[in-house]
């Protein structure tokens, strides 16, 4: 381990309740609390999204970023790389976060040839390696970026120029490597740029069909390498692009069970992207989870009043509280997890801010955990989601949901039942519930 101490004065973040005053302590979130059987630390596998917490200094399109990181030592990027990794596990370690997630670039830099970006990336992944055996932390899922390099402004494994595309094959499969190596449970593939921008210049059915191609090409190379892990692909409807491939939940599952890709591949839900969509966070878990293909979460949360990806972090309990009631319901996230993918403000600057925010998303979502477990055991709300489908309990019903009903007999049965007595969706009463809960 490095000598160097990158968060100098900030020790372990450790539970001391709700009444704490301490704003460095956790209040809800007690990773050896059971709750529905499990520890807290089991439900959510929190991770540190690498990009975000190491990488972003918090420049935007108005100016550069406003955070000087200390591991930012050299004109070496290398060097760089291995003091931005020795603060990875500091921060990680002060936290108790057990798990991490990474965009292979934000790991190591690209060099000026594949060969060279491959090893640069080797060699960090040894040292990650290293870290993980004495810390315990572990790798939550790998993916490569696509999106930020020149060659990909007009996608990836969509990209309109097959050189682009073999450039892109090259990028994932060692980012596939470097992700089994590591032990990682989970790869994802977020489709920043596989999408269009005008679509008069556009063969979407070729694009798509490309992608599909490349993503069972990357499945099987996985397979092949030994990598058992769930393979991921995270929703975003646009931004960069106007239009993305990946617009929502039910988009991605239309085009797994179309490429055949739905045994090998789940979702990874965030909930600003869920925003974007003109979706609640919760709609597109639930989408996943009766599908059941619900892999795992980017936990931030996004502005309603902007029209972009602000990527906050999650601080919104009742939004928390609907999500984990999915959660809960569907039996848990498996070999998923939690992952911050969520950054600082601009104006943040000071080192303890980054303790601060990831301390408040943890605490969001833990309480969140308890009053939804508590909102599930006493059973009000979904006692009543049941018998508001109560009907379907009848001979009538239960033929007409196992298909031996015919369209004209059901047709026959409005004259027999006469106008149906109108029934209240209790809305307001399920609201006050929840709120009466928190």
């Amino acid at each position: 381990m490095s000598n160097t101490e990158y968060f100098p004065g900030i020790e372990k973040i450790i539970y001391e309740g709700a009444s704490t005053e301490n704003h460095l302590a956790f209040r809800y979130y007690d990773e050896n609390f059971v709750v529905a059987g499990k520890t807290m630390k089991e439900h959510f596998r929190f991770a540190m999204a690498y990009w975000h917490s190491m990488c972003n200094a918090g420049s935007d399109p108005f100016g550069p970023g406003t955070r000087k990181f200390t591991w930012d030592v050299s004109a070496d990027p290398m060097k760089n790389a291995k003091a931005k990794l020795d603060a990875a596990f500091e921060f990680m370690g002060k936290m108790g976060i057990p798990y991490y997630c990474f965009h292979d670039r934000d790991m190591a830099p690209e060099g000026e040839s594949i060969a060279e970006s491959e090893a640069n990336l080797k060699e960090l992944v040894e040292l990650a390696g290293e870290k993980q055996q004495e810390t315990g932390i572990q790798l939550l899922w790998g993916t490569a970026n696509l999106f930020s390099h020149p060659r990909y402004m007009n996608g990836a494994a969509t990209n309109p120029d097959f050189q682009v595309v073999t450039h892109a094959a090259a990028q994932v499969k060692t980012a596939l490597e470097a992700t089994h190596k590591l032990g990682g449970q989970n790869y994802v593939f977020w489709g920043g740029r596989e999408g269009y921008g005008f679509l008069l210049n556009t063969d979407m059915k070729k694009e798509l069909d490309h992608m599909g191609r490349f993503l069972q090409m990357a499945r099987d190379y996985g397979r092949e390498i030994g990598f058992e892990g769930t393979f991921l692909i995270e929703p975003k409807p646009m931004e960069p692009m106007l239009h993305q491939y990946d617009f929502d939940a039910a988009a991605v599952l239309g085009f797994l069970h179309k490429y055949g890709l739905e045994n090998d591949f789940k979702l990874n839900i965030e909930a600003n992207h869920a925003t974007l969509a003109n979706h609640s966070f919760a709609h597109e878990l639930r989408v996943c989870a009766d599908a059941g293909m619900l892999g795992s979460i980017d936990a931030n949360h996004g502005e309603s009043l902007n029209g972009w990806d602000t990527d906050n972090f999650p601080t919104n309990l009742y939004e928390a509280i609907e999500a984990m009631i999915v959660v809960l319901e569907s039996g848990g996230l498996e070999k998923g997890g939690f992952n911050f993918d969520a950054k600082l403000r601009r104006n943040s600057t000071d080192p303890e801010d980054l303790f601060i925010a990831h301390i408040a998303g943890m605490d969001t979502f833990a309480r969140a955990l308890m009053i939804a477990e508590k909102l599930l055991t006493e059973k009000r709300i979904m006692d009543f989601r049941e018998n508001r489908y109560s009907s379907f309990k009848s001979n009538e019903g239960q033929a007409f949901e196992s298909g031996s009903l015919c369209f004209d007999e059901l047709a026959n049965l409005a004259s027999e039942y006469g106008e149906p007595e109108l029934q209240s969706g209790k809305q307001e009463l399920i609201e006050s519930i929840i709120n009466s809960s928190i």
